[in-house]
């Protein structure tokens, strides 16, 4: 690997922490803040239940984040930091279908999202949840629009097989997908 590929997957790193970790996490509680005294809906109004359940959430979409970007580096030989068409690192070599990869076409994605509701049901928030869900929509479009055509160009038929035995981004049974 040369230093130009190493100095491209940090950036892509740092930049897709710095978005999907910190920045919109951040945008969604301060419209939140701001929102929520206009729409004052109380999603769960027991503090050891709501902490009981956001904290199980965000942790399962860290820990997808973190298993999918490994699984991408070390098995695809390659970096996720490739959206809206900017390729920040290097293109994965290879399809992967493996790990994360098994249950949604897109871990990164639902990790991030589980993520964002786990702070909106922390923050107990209807506003953030709303703005979760159109993550959540926004994202499915994109995915489905951008996304899918370069791994099909990339992949061909084993990207349409893989596709048709895995959601596109909530991992749901084998067999059953979106």
């Amino acid at each position: 690997m040369t230093l130009r590929t190493v100095l491209r997957h940090i950036t892509g790193y740092v930049a897709g922490f710095g978005i999907f970790m910190v920045g919109i996490p951040f945008g969604l509680y301060f419209v939140s803040k701001t929102l929520d005294r206009y729409l004052p809906i109380c999603l769960i109004p027991q503090t050891w239940l709501r902490i009981g359940l956001s904290l199980p959430v965000a942790a399962l979409g860290i820990g997808f984040i973190v298993w999918s970007n490994l699984y991408l580096f070390f098995v695809g030989k390659g970096g996720p930091a490739d959206g809206l068409g900017i390729q920040i690192s290097s293109r994965t070599k290879h399809l992967v279908t493996s790990g994360p990869y098994r249950y949604t076409r897109n871990p990164m994605a639902f990790g991030a999202l589980s993520l964002y509701v786990g702070l909106a049901i922390f923050l107990n928030s209807a506003i953030c949840l709303g703005l979760a869900a159109s993550l959540f929509w926004s994202a499915f479009i994109y995915l489905k629009q951008v996304e899918e055509k370069r791994l099909l160009k990339d992949f061909g038929d084993e990207y349409e097989k893989y596709r048709k035995r895995v959601s596109i981004l909530v991992p749901l049974p084998p067999g059953k997908r979106i």
